[in-house]
């Protein structure tokens, strides 16, 4: 007994259920931690890789913005950050999850077409800046009145006549003549029945006596297509006496 309580003695306690909670979540903290941990290292080595970016930006003398590729909305603040920092200018384009940041230097900063253009999801580049300034153009000449230069539509420069001539003149052009109209004419071809021809002149007693020829043309010709095994059997159903019985 000595021996098997000495045994016991030495050997650990089961743990109990406060001591369970107690090592679960002191597990749950230290893997919180590292998740935490590699967050923040992977933030820092992004905070450097724009950091660079923007000064390689800063240096070259050709270039107005820098455009980043669409990212979330902790990556966007660090740009922001970084940009303000360096002493330029971040704005973000675009719907959420498509968002996306363009970095100007403050002497370039960008002009009324282009961010209207990126607002509405459009691409900037030299094209789209000249259809941006045509639709000022077109705009400014309209508000102004002056309508000389703007591409007027067809159906702008008609206006109502009363004269089928000016109608059709209008319509195409003033180099067609009136001698290339083709009258409308009635093709003989498909034929020309008169209204005259199309009311039935006949009497009530008339019509009631073609019906009537009708029908019996029509009995007539159902009797000569049964044929005449149908006759007789008929005519034998019709002699049959109810009750009597046919002997061998």
């Amino acid at each position: 007994m000595d021996l098997l309580s000495s045994i016991l003695g030495s050997m650990d306690r089961p743990p109990s259920k406060q001591q369970k909670g107690t090592n679960m979540y002191e597990k749950q903290r230290k893997e919180y931690e590292c998740v935490k941990n590699r967050q923040r290292e992977e933030l820092n080595r992004f905070r450097t890789y724009v950091e660079e970016r923007l000064g390689r930006f800063m240096k070259d003398e050709n270039r107005h913005n820098l455009e980043f590729q669409s990212m979330d909305k902790v990556h966007r603040s660090i740009v922001h950050d970084v940009s303000e920092t360096a002493g330029l200018s971040g704005m973000s384009f675009g719907m959420e999850g498509e968002r996306y940041i363009v970095v100007y230097k403050k002497e370039h900063l960008p002009c009324e077409d282009e961010l209207n253009a990126r607002k509405n999801g459009e691409v900037w580049n030299e094209e789209t800046a000249a259809q941006y300034a045509e639709k000022r153009r077109l705009k400014h000449l309209k508000q102004s009145g002056d309508t000389s230069d703007l591409h007027i539509t067809r159906a702008e420069k008609l206006t109502p006549v009363s004269s089928c001539t000016k109608k059709y003149m209008q319509l195409f052009s003033e180099e067609v003549k009136m001698e290339n109209v083709r009258k409308t004419e009635i093709n003989a071809s498909y034929g020309y029945v008169p209204s005259a021809n199309k009311k039935d002149v006949r009497s009530i007693e008339q019509t009631m006596a073609d019906i009537l020829t009708k029908k019996r043309l029509k009995t007539q010709h159902k009797e000569l297509e049964e044929g005449p095994y149908s006759t007789e059997v008929s005519s034998q159903a019709s002699r049959h006496i109810p009750g009597a019985t046919d002997k061998a």
